[in-house]
């Protein structure tokens, strides 16, 4: 297993994140630490055939596979905000809830944290996947 840069990794979270969920895809190669990309959106499919079904291959996590969608949202609310609970609830049967969740969060001048918790919880999500699936990570800032 070679080494892998961290922000490598979180890239291609978001990338695989971006848009609808499965539009998306990236996986790793553990062997060399190579990322390889593939969009529904575009033509863009560098993934080698070899890498579906290898054991050196992992697809690389969309970011709700890693819990940081939501459920996230709920749990800073309950951490900051707990009395606005049921609200931000609310906010998230209908869609285009992230746009009116932050809308929200800026009006009570937490949107800052927010973003600070976020990215905080999105490194150690993307952190404990490579460690569960023996990656090396370097460069984690």
């Amino acid at each position: 297993m070679s080494n892998v840069k961290f922000g490598d990794i979180e890239e291609a979270v978001m990338f695989v994140s971006y848009g609808m969920y499965g539009d998306h895809c990236a996986m790793l190669c553990k062997r060399t630490g190579e990322i390889c990309w593939s969009s529904e959106a575009s033509d863009m499919d560098e993934i080698p055939e070899e890498a579906y079904g290898s054991e050196d291959w992992i697809d690389i996590p969309h970011k709700n596979d890693l819990d940081l969608g939501r459920d996230l949202a709920f749990e800073f609310i309950a951490q900051h905000l707990p009395s606005e609970q049921e609200r931000v609830q609310h906010i998230f049967r209908r869609r285009g809830a992230y746009s009116r969740y932050k809308d929200f969060l800026e009006s009570k001048g937490m949107l800052q944290a927010w973003y600070d918790f976020e990215n905080e919880q999105t490194k150690q999500a993307i952190i404990d996947w490579c460690q569960d699936n023996d990656i090396t990570v370097t460069d984690i800032v």
